[in-house]
C-alpha cells in the first residue's frame, strides 16, 4: 500500500494577522511554511496547496522535492482540498494545515503508518485527551467526496456522516489543536513552547 499523498494546506490569507503572513513567521529562525514542508517531505510526497499572489510563500517553498499547486477559487479550505485532490486517484491524502507548528515528521509518519496497517479508512490526529484535531488521512474512496467540498468548513463534513469509520489517534500534549492564527496566538506561543 503506498503511503498517503500529503496535502499541505497553505492558501489562507492570514487575515487575522494585522498586516503580517503567519506561515512567513518565523520558527527556530526559518519560516513556518518551510518547515512544515520539510517536516512533510521526510513523511512522504508532499504537495503544498498555496492561494494565487503568494510570491514570497512559493520562495520559501519552491526549492524542495513538493509538488506546488493553487487553489484559485475562493471559498476558503474546500478550494484548496479541491485543489490539493485534482488528479489524485486510487490513494489516500493526508490533509495537514501549515499553520500548526507542532505537528512533527514522525507524527505524521505514525498516522501514515496506522493507516498502512489498515486500521480504519480514516484516521485523524487528537490531543492527548482525544479532542479530534489534525491532519486527518481519507482512504481512496473520500477522493470523489474530497473533491466537492464546499466553504470554508473543510472536510467536517466528510468527518461527520462517516464517524463511525474514524479513529481517532492522539497525539502528545494538544499539538494536534494548536493552529497559530492571530499576533496573540503567536505570542502566547512563544512565550511557553521550546519549539521541537
Amino acid at each position: 500500500m503506498k503511503n498517503p499523498l500529503i496535502l499541505l494546506l497553505a492558501a489562507g490569507s492570514s487575515t487575522r494577522m494585522k498586516g503580517r503572513d503567519k506561515l512567513l513567521e518565523l520558527v527556530d529562525d526559518v519560516p513556518l511554511l518551510r518547515l512544515m514542508s520539510t517536516r512533510c517531505v521526510k513523511a512522504g510526497d508532499c504537495r503544498v496547496v498555496l492561494g494565487p499572489d503568494q510570491a514570497a510563500r512559493r520562495a520559501a517553498v519552491e526549492d524542495l522535492p513538493v509538488d506546488i499547486v493553487e487553489a484559485t477559487e475562493t471559498d476558503g479550505m474546500a478550494a484548496s482540498i479541491r485543489a490539493g485532490v485534482d488528479g489524485v486517484k486510487n490513494r489516500a491524502v493526508m490533509i495537514v494545515l501549515a499553520d500548526m507548528p507542532e505537528i512533527t515528521a514522525s507524527d505524521l509518519h505514525l498516522l501514515s503508518g496506522l493507516y498502512g496497517q489498515n486500521l480504519s479508512p480514516i484516521i485523524q490526529a487528537a490531543s492527548k485527551n482525544g479532542q479530534p484535531g489534525q491532519p486527518v488521512i481519507f482512504a481512496p474512496k473520500y477522493l470523489k467526496q474530497l473533491a466537492k467540498l464546499q466553504g470554508d468548513q473543510g472536510a467536517k463534513s466528510i468527518l461527520k456522516a462517516h464517524a463511525r469509520h474514524v479513529a481517532l489517534i492522539p497525539l502528545a500534549d494538544d499539538r494536534a489543536l494548536v493552529d497559530l492564527d492571530t499576533p496573540e496566538d503567536w505570542a502566547a506561543w512563544r512565550a511557553k513552547t521550546v519549539t521541537k
